[in-house]
């Protein structure tokens, strides 16, 4: 029967021929992934458990990211149980301080996210990892417990909605705006447990970054998974990380969808979404004036080599506006590098903005970037809920790199055009 690729993944990986949406499955998974935050509690379950090692420890993955580098003791308390268990488990992918990123833009980067694969995290923008052809998803940290120990998880088939993107993307737009753009249509419920598969002549054209970039942000549309099928740009990115043999699958042509939804991309302009929701969307010439206190650059979602190029060439030559604090994040090490051998961070810094280290950092409101009362920054995070990025009388606003690097230098949320 004709199959969805999602489909195809998880028929594969239950070791049946078929299934069909709303199937419950046990299905074997290809690598198990935690932070700082959500991995202790799944040590701790697994140590309930009296199972004293991991299924495999080539596939049990661990990122302190999102409180690191350590902010208090009790972070620090947090970071040293990863640290502690990855030591006793001699886990191979242990991603230390000085070694680490971002997880979801550092499994791709490091060759660990393989076409075709399952992948599950304790975070819900595990589904980023779904731009490179694998089904990727955020689960409870008992769910990654009981993946630790067996190597499999349970799941209902979810039915598959498509986006067509089609035509030309207009000048500083980006992946970004597209998951924005669409967010703002079908709400934050559009897609509750449907698999978010994306195709067209837009997507065609888009880099493997800007794809990442939009199935980091379908969990903020109710998607279970968002999903690419692979193509050359996908299969030369993954063969540039790694030397592993590639299985990418494919949905067949006459495969069923429970919607199927185009877009005219060229209608397009950068969107900015509006507190407290990722759907409370707007095109940037119908903004008005919103000024802001802070902007903030990078997160899993814009802060791959990519962005930092847009950024950049909006800030060369300029000056963050002096009642603005403009905060940049590399979401990994490898990219902090990039970035500084194409003199980015030169450029960053005379613009008299802030690099960080990779961290996560102030998108879930941790560190290094907190809001105050009635402050308001716009960011290139992936939400804006009540109190996410500090006080709960602040606001975010969502926008791509290109826009909040405008938005720094103007001192209120505006375009690059006008600069």
């Amino acid at each position: 029967m004709p199959m969805t690729i999602v489909e195809k993944i998880m028929a594969k990986h239950a070791g049946l021929d078929s299934v069909k949406p709303g199937q419950l499955i046990e299905a074997k998974v290809d690598k198990v992934l935690a932070n700082d935050i959500t991995a202790p509690i799944a040590i701790n379950q697994m140590r309930e458990s009296g199972v004293k090692q991991v299924f495999d420890r080539d596939r049990v993955i661990l990122v302190p990211d999102h409180f690191a580098p350590n902010k208090d003791i009790a972070s620090a308390e947090q970071c040293k149980i990863l640290r502690d268990f990855s030591r006793e488990q001699n886990l191979t992918h242990y991603f230390e301080v000085g070694r680490m990123g971002i997880e979801h833009a550092l499994l791709p980067e490091q060759g660990l996210v393989l076409p075709g694969e399952i992948i599950i995290g304790a975070d819900s923008h595990t589904c980023t990892h779904g731009a490179l052809g694998a089904f990727a998803t955020g689960v409870g940290s008992t769910d990654v417990a009981a993946a630790m120990i067996s190597g499999e998880s349970w799941f209902k088939v979810p039915e598959t909605m498509k986006f067509m993107f089609n035509g030309k993307l207009n000048k500083w737009v980006s992946g970004k705006d597209l998951i924005l753009y669409l967010i703002g249509r079908i709400g934050v419920d559009g897609a509750l447990y449907k698999a978010m598969e994306f195709a067209g002549s837009t997507i065609d054209e888009l880099s493997v970054e800007g794809r990442l970039t939009i199935a980091n942000m379908v969990i903020e549309a109710g998607g279970k998974c968002g999903i690419f099928n692979p193509d050359p740009k996908t299969l030369d990115f993954v063969t540039s990380t790694t030397e592993a043999d590639l299985s990418p699958l494919y949905s067949d042509p006459d495969a069923a969808y429970a919607e199927v939804i185009e877009y005219d991309a060229a209608e397009i302009e950068p969107q900015v979404s509006f507190p407290h929701s990722p759907a409370n969307t707007r095109s940037i010439g119908n903004v008005g004036q919103v000024v802001i206190q802070q902007s903030v650059i990078g997160s899993c979602t814009n802060g791959r080599i990519e962005d930092l190029r847009v950024a950049a060439e909006v800030l060369k030559g300029r000056k963050v506006h002096r009642d603005v604090r403009l905060i940049i994040f590399p979401a990994t090490q490898q990219i902090y590098l990039q970035a500084m051998a194409e003199g980015l961070i030169e450029t960053f810094i005379k613009s008299e903005a802030v690099v960080s280290t990779p961290t996560c950092g102030p998108c879930l409101g941790g560190h290094m970037g907190i809001l105050a009362r009635g402050e308001r920054a716009i960011a290139t995070t992936n939400r804006n809920f009540v109190g996410r990025m500090g006080h709960p009388e602040s606001e975010v606003y969502l926008s791509n790199p290109a826009i909040a690097a405008a938005s720094a230098v103007l001192g209120k949320i505006g375009s690059p055009e006008e600069l």
